[in-house]
């Protein structure tokens, strides 16, 4: 877990609000989920890897106790004596006995549980976006934190390929306006997957897919021998590792191509994304200089119809804001306005315990015109006041002594260039203005 200084906040929100602004041009709107979950609807959606890293959260009070006196009962009485600590079997019965809520795993399931609940109250095509932090038990790793915040974009009823060109255009926009420029969209299909893991004589589609998830981590021997530890065969894995390198196609992989124009897109038959959930097009952005993706998504027809009755087509994607941010940090791309950016544009001291009420009018003034005004908290030698403004970057200072209030006027002092000029309180707001 984390702690954010203003200068890294100032950074995050400046790269949010580019997020929030180009997701509401494409007409998405914003949506909010809490971030604890009832366990049950986190288990069972993403795989055995993902449901291994969903931080549960203990039951509480008094059905705590007593699942853990009722747990140690049937223990001694052999009802569990059976299964070894590593037994998955195991770990179920204790997440069963002492578990039942979670921390959201990611903002698609929570989306999935939402749309299946309020079906009658949302449009035909609910298009969404979410900006809210995910937790998982996982080892960080270089932009990736057990907190860590995703920026989500989903549409909710269709299954036409325009709704991943929609997508895809919006992550890209996002990205272009941020300043990178070497970005690629990789693109594949969940058919096309299956059909490599069953012609290589796969009979695990989930060991052969969660392998080559990790391919851009461990490289293609890492994942062969994955694989193998799997209990895939040399043969079959060989063949399914040749098959992904291939040209593989499909109609839905050529109509997201051509309706994304000019966009940095391409088909990778090698891309596989680990989640479960997915059912069709995948899809993954990347930048040369990080293992490892700046976001992610697909399609996942299948997923709210676990939550209600009826199946609902949707299809989403999520940039991960802590990758992006490590890589604009590395690269000096953001821009100076807000690299070094200050907490204000003036200071306002206070002369002396009799007139901190004229620096507080100054200061008041001055923020109707538009400007940020810290205000010295307390009378103190101008010297220091002067010293504290230098240490937080503020490039103005208002003096307000004996002799500028008698005359009337307010000495600016410019911390850059040394300069003093005195000017009537309109005077000062337009000269910072300038």
């Amino acid at each position: 877990m984390r702690d954010f200084l203003p200068a890294d906040v100032r950074k995050r929100n400046y790269v949010i609000g580019i997020i929030k602004e180009v997701y509401e041009s494409y007409g998405f709107e914003p949506l909010e989920t809490p971030a604890v979950e009832n366990l049950e609807t986190l288990m069972g959606k993403y795989g055995d890897e993902g449901n291994q890293l969903v931080f549960r959260i203990l039951k509480r009070g008094d059905s705590f106790a007593a699942n853990l006196r009722a747990f140690a009962n049937v223990t001694r009485h052999g009802m569990y004596g059976e299964f070894e600590e590593n037994d998955p079997s195991y770990a179920v019965a204790m997440t069963k006995e002492f578990c039942d809520l979670a921390l959201r795993y990611d903002l698609t399931v929570p989306l999935a549980r939402v749309v299946a609940n309020n079906k009658n109250d949302l449009p035909k095509f609910f298009k969404r976006y979410q900006i809210q932090p995910v937790w998982r038990a996982d080892r960080p790793a270089k932009g990736r934190f057990r907190e860590f915040y995703q920026c989500d974009v989903d549409c909710i009823g269709s299954n036409s390929m325009v709704v991943e060109a929609e997508i895809i255009s919006a992550a890209c926009d996002i990205l272009t306006r941020l300043g990178f420029n070497d970005f690629t969209v990789r693109i594949n299909h969940r058919q096309l997957l299956s059909q490599m893991v069953a012609d290589a004589g796969i009979e695990s589609e989930t060991d052969a897919l969660v392998a080559l998830d990790k391919l851009d981590k461990i490289g293609v021997d890492g994942v062969r021998k994955e694989l193998i530890d799997r209990g895939i065969a040399e043969n079959s894995a060989d063949k399914f590792l040749a098959a992904v390198v291939g040209n593989s196609t499909n109609a839905d992989l050529d109509a997201v191509l051509r309706l994304c124009g000019d966009r940095p897109v391409k088909i990778d038959p090698s891309l596989a994304r680990g989640l479960s959930y997915y059912t069709g097009t995948i899809m993954e952005i990347n930048v040369p200089d990080l293992a490892g993706s700046l976001g992610g998504g697909g399609r996942y027809d299948g997923l709210i119809g676990m939550f209600g009755k009826e199946q609902i087509p949707a299809c989403g994607f999520s940039l991960g804001l802590e990758r992006i941010l490590v890589v604009m940090e590395e690269r000096g791309m953001f821009p100076p306005e807000i690299a070094g950016s200050t907490p204000a544009d003036v200071l306002v001291t206070i002369w002396n315990e009799e007139t901190v009420s004229d620096s507080l009018a100054l200061a008041t003034e001055l923020r109707r015109s538009g400007i940020r005004v810290t205000l010295y908290p307390e009378a103190d030698k101008l010297g220091k006041q002067f010293k504290y403004a230098d240490s937080i970057g503020v490039p103005f200072v208002c003096v307000l002594g004996d002799d500028e209030r008698a005359a009337g006027v307010v000495k600016l002092k410019n911390m850059s260039s040394g300069e003093e000029i005195r000017l009537n309180s309109r005077e000062v707001a337009a000269r910072i203005l300038q």
